[in-house]
């Protein structure tokens, strides 16, 4: 049963986030102190720093050795699940496909595991949670955020490239003339496969030069290495990376902040938008991950932790990304707000639920 000192732990670890996010709030909307152009600065400063380094923090503290297997199928089974749903409903709508996909897989599979998480499961199921939700942050750190980053780039490729890049044109000319005489359809598919590929290999580009990709790639091997053969970072390095790492999602909250302050209204997507919102959070990415349990067959406290850390709320780090790449920032700030002051007793009612 979860007593009051544990509440009081949640609450402990949501009101700092809350603080930082009012402050930025009260900084632009009251005081004036930042202007748009600082506000995108400090937010490309959390996505290209400050997240980079915690992912490098949160991914070099889990031994890769000691995976919960069944746990890491049910977590990519529900990733695949919800792709496959946003697919099917996007060919539905003929706008913004790509766009609601990415947001939609934001709302319904990223949760905010690492600070309301923790705490909370760790009240719920006791010390055996902590390691499984241990490996899903690491997970999510290693894997889907990068997943996330690739979509953004596919994205912000698809919109901007109208014409071929000035290294390839040539090559692509070359084709195009060689395919010609084989009639129009066979040119057109040929067309169509260069474009594809010319986007993929820009978003490739794009992608490795990101700092989040380099983090998460070189803390799976520091924690292979340390894990291992026991070695240790250098002190001067830990605290250097700890330095920055250590505020990240405060940062991110302070972004947040910054952008309610910048919008008309708080519920800048709208209350429909938000209900939608909050429906595919609390009860479109439980279902999935229930679903994604009972196929791999999850059992006991694995199967439980798995579905109430799905309730959680959206994670605050798809909406820095959002924000970044500007793909509907509005309907993720949302997610966050609103998700969080809901979380206790929603996460309580899944809680009590799996103990019929």
């Amino acid at each position: 049963m979860i007593s009051t000192a544990d509440v009081y732990h949640v609450v402990a670890a949501t009101v700092p986030l809350y603080f930082a996010m009012i402050l930025a709030y009260i900084s632009v909307r009251w005081w004036k102190l930042f202007t748009p152009d600082q506000c995108a600065g400090i937010n490309t400063f959390v996505a290209k720093f400050s997240i980079p380094l915690l992912s490098f923090q949160v991914i070099s503290s889990i031994n890769p050795y000691k995976m919960n297997l069944k746990l890491i199928f049910a977590d990519f089974l529900q990733k695949l699940l919800a792709l496959l749903v946003l697919t099917a409903l996007a060919k539905i709508s003929s706008r913004g496909r790509l766009n609601w996909i990415i947001t939609g897989l934001s709302l319904s599979t990223l949760p905010n595991t690492l600070i309301l998480g923790l705490p909370l499961l760790r009240a719920m199921y006791g010390a055996e949670a902590e390691p499984l939700l241990s490996q899903i942050v690491g997970l999510q750190s290693l894997i889907w955020y990068n997943l996330l980053l690739f979509l953004f780039e596919l994205n912000a490729t698809k919109e901007a490239t109208v014409a071929p890049s000035s290294e390839t044109t040539g090559d692509q000319e070359t084709l195009q003339e060689s395919q010609y005489k084989e009639g129009e359809e066979v040119q057109s598919r040929t067309r169509r496969k260069v474009k594809t590929m010319l986007i993929l290999l820009t978003v490739g580009k794009k992608l490795m030069r990101n700092p989040n990709f380099y983090a998460t790639m070189v803390a799976l091997i520091w924690a292979s290495i340390h894990f291992r053969w026991g070695v240790k970072l250098p002190d001067i390095v830990d605290k250097s990376i700890a330095i920055l790492s250590t505020g990240g999602l405060g940062m991110a909250m302070f972004s947040l902040g910054l952008f309610m302050a910048l919008r008309p209204r708080i519920i800048s997507c709208g209350i429909r938008m938000a209900v939608v919102a909050m429906a595919v959070k609390f009860i479109v990415g439980p279902a999935l991950m229930a679903v994604a349990s009972f196929a791999v067959r999850l059992e006991g406290t694995v199967l439980r932790v798995a579905i109430v850390q799905a309730a959680l709320p959206q994670g605050i780090v798809p909406f820095v990304f959002a924000k970044e790449y500007n793909v509907h920032p509005d309907t993720l700030s949302t997610g966050v707000i609103f998700g969080m002051l809901i979380a206790m007793p929603i996460a309580l009612a899944y809680y009590s639920l799996l103990a019929l």
